[in-house]
């Protein structure tokens, strides 16, 4: 039996972003420190006036450092392999959520964010499945499967974690294209399937995305809708590429943009699928209720085989990382007593010459 090898928290592996970073900034603190030399001496006379100064043991306590830091994400992350797979029978559906991820869906008048509260309601559905098979799909202007449909609930939520309004480069809202592309997604076999679409519904072509409804209701797929937004609508934040926010979305008359949720046309979209419209509040986004309704169809039984038994690895990363971290205490920056006459020698043998 072949193991397999999976992070129990693959979310704090976001956390290795540091690495990059402290060393972008070593970088930057060493020129300064350079430039702020120069100021006052000769970079050839470092070595004389500051003779327990030693770049390489800088450069490696650094290194060691950052190795410490490394281990103790992987250790958080805890590393695990399966040690015992089981046949385990299922009973489930097929369900894609497909999310908007146009521009509109950043607008904040359901805090933090029409995206980020989606975001935040599919990871508590997560939660609550039990042998239903998860996929996700995002659309602005076009549709892409960024999940294809699975069990593993851990990918579902990892993969989530980077849907953001950068996923799909053109703007737009083609939820017949979502809801197309789906149908195409789902497997071929006789589970009961459901397609949940989120979304603010500001698609600007309407009847593609009824007709794409109305097929999947030829084919038994029920298409769910939930609106993100408030009635009264909200701005559009803009951000720069360091996440910063900038302002609100203008037209060209320089007067700013209010997006509205089209309840009309994701309830006519709902309605067209056999499902149901729910319109999101701040306190409740609504999946919880379309699942109920969803739960209540037939489900398929199926024996897939698992892994129930893992064994924990975090002991060995957050060893490494106590062991590295006593080595970067117990070592000094500076030059110990031999090295700096060695190297005195040196330069006055070199100064005979």
């Amino acid at each position: 039996m072949e193991s397999v090898l999976r992070f129990e928290h693959p979310e704090y592996l976001y956390g290795l972003i540091i690495i990059p970073l402290l060393i972008i900034l070593y970088i930057v603190i060493r020129l300064w420190q350079d430039r702020t030399f120069k100021r006052f001496a000769d970079m050839e006379m470092r070595d004389y006036l500051i003779p327990q100064r030693s770049g390489r043991r800088g450069v490696f306590k650094f290194v060691v450092f950052l190795l410490m830091i490394t281990c103790l994400i992987l250790g958080l992350a805890n590393l695990q392999n399966g040690s015992k797979m089981e046949e385990v029978k299922r009973e489930g559906i097929d369900l894609y959520i497909a999310v908007d991820v146009s521009n509109s869906m950043n607008a904040q008048d359901i805090v933090p964010s029409r995206l980020d509260r989606s975001k935040q309601a599919i990871n508590t559905l997560i939660n609550s499945l039990q042998g239903d098979r998860l996929g996700v799909i995002v659309f602005a202007d076009k549709a892409f499967v960024q999940l294809p449909i699975t069990t593993d609930y851990a990918a579902a939520k990892m993969f989530l974690s980077s849907v953001n309004t950068s996923s799909v480069a053109s703007q737009g809202t083609a939820i017949g294209e979502a809801i197309n592309l789906a149908l195409k997604s789902f497997n071929d076999d006789e589970r009961s399937k459901a397609i949940i679409i989120i979304s603010d519904g500001e698609d600007h072509e309407n009847e593609a995305a009824m007709n794409a409804a109305r097929e999947a209701a030829k084919k038994g797929i029920r298409i769910y809708t939930i609106g993100m937004g408030l009635p009264d609508g909200a701005p559009i934040p803009e951000y720069n590429q360091y996440g910063r926010m900038l302002g609100y979305k203008k037209d060209k008359q320089g007067n700013t943009i209010v997006t509205r949720l089209d309840e009309e046309m994701l309830r006519r979209i709902a309605d067209a699928g056999g499902g149901m419209y729910v319109r999101a509040s701040n306190s409740n986004v609504g999946l919880e209720k379309i699942y109920e309704d969803i739960s209540k169809m037939d489900k398929t039984e199926i024996e897939t085989k698992v892994f129930t038994d893992y064994e924990d690895h975090f002991q060995w990363f957050v060893g490494a990382a106590i062991i590295l971290l006593l080595m970067e205490i117990l070592l000094s920056s500076g030059k110990k007593p031999w090295e700096s006459k060695f190297s005195i020698f040196e330069r006055k043998e070199e100064s005979d010459e």
